[in-house]
């Protein structure tokens, strides 16, 4: 990658402001690192800057930034990393809402990526896509460093069968039936909380944080990750789609088993905020400004979209 400017740091220190800088910062960092629409094969590259440039919560990538900056990690390196993570992500709902898998029709209130272009460009550009955030990776990273490997390799472990392509695996096998909540959390701590997860983990490994760092770092990622997941099911119900930018009721009209199916409303509200103080909990202790951590792990559950 050709080296461009970069854009500039402002120093806040209201949490909510900061979120919103990482979330331009990352836009313009994504923008720099995938090919243009203009180089062949064209198809394949405008299908690509579609699902990665048409907006969202850049949540994964904000959690990069903000712990990053709590371990006083390189803003290169959380740039590096804070791409990579977004990119698997990208490559991921690609994937989930295509027949085979979710058979989505819109998501960040556009069509998805099949339905602007066709199934097989949109399977391409989830592996293109997915193929970069390791060449970012292995192209930013100190190289021979075991902390670069370690990195590495905390990505593949989250967005591979022990991760992300094995909760939707069970995803898939829960469909129509009936299943206990024990299940439903293992499910959703691989297919939503692994990338999560590595999104506050892989800036400590890269910081050298200590094991206990680590430990409390990956249990807050744990935590809100499932928290997530249960205000999303939440959404699902409650949401409207102008604002979620997806189709309201998809699980049920799947026959999907989610978080109020088995536990009802009031107690799917009530697990999100336990986990949510869980979260909290976990990083008291870490030595750094965990504010916007804390701020993350509130939105979890108060977001409408």
């Amino acid at each position: 990658m050709m080296n461009h400017p970069q854009p500039r740091l402002i120093p806040v220190t209201d949490p909510a402001a900061e979120i919103a800088l990482w979330q331009q910062r990352i836009e313009s960092v994504l923008e720099r690192w995938l090919p243009p629409e203009t180089q062949d094969p064209v198809r394949l590259h405008r299908a690509m800057r579609y699902a990665s440039l048409g907006g969202g919560k850049r949540f994964r990538p904000v959690l990069v930034y903000t712990a990053g900056k709590a371990l006083g990690l390189d803003q290169r390196l959380r740039d590096a990393v804070a791409a990579a993570i977004e990119f698997v992500h990208a490559y991921s709902l690609i994937h989930d809402d295509l027949p085979a898998m979710d058979d989505d029709d819109l998501r960040r209130g556009r069509p998805t990526c099949h339905r602007a272009f066709d199934e097989a460009t949109a399977i391409l550009a989830g592996d293109a896509l997915q193929a970069l955030a390791f060449e970012i990776l292995a192209r930013e990273l100190p190289p021979g460093s075991p902390r670069s490997m370690a990195a590495i390799r905390a990505l593949a472990q989250a967005c591979g069968s022990v991760g992300m392509a094995g909760g939707q695996a069970l995803d898939l096998d829960a469909v129509g039936r009936a299943i206990s909540e024990q299940a439903l959390t293992r499910m959703h701590r691989l297919k939503t909380g692994a990338l999560i997860t590595a999104s506050v983990t892989i800036p400590g490994i890269l910081a050298g944080a200590n094991a206990d760092t680590l430990e409390r770092l990956a249990s807050y990622g744990e935590h809100i990750g499932l928290a997530f997941q249960v205000h999303d099911d939440i959404l699902d119900v409650t949401g409207n789609s102008e604002l979620t930018g997806k189709s309201t009721l998809a699980d049920v009209a799947l026959n999907k088993p989610t978080f109020p199916s088995i536990l009802g409303m009031a107690n799917s509200r009530k697990k999100a905020h336990e986990l949510r103080s869980e979260a909290i909990f976990q990083i008291e202790h870490i030595d750094g400004d965990t504010q916007g951590l804390e701020w993350l792990a509130d939105y979890v559950i108060s977001r409408d979209r």
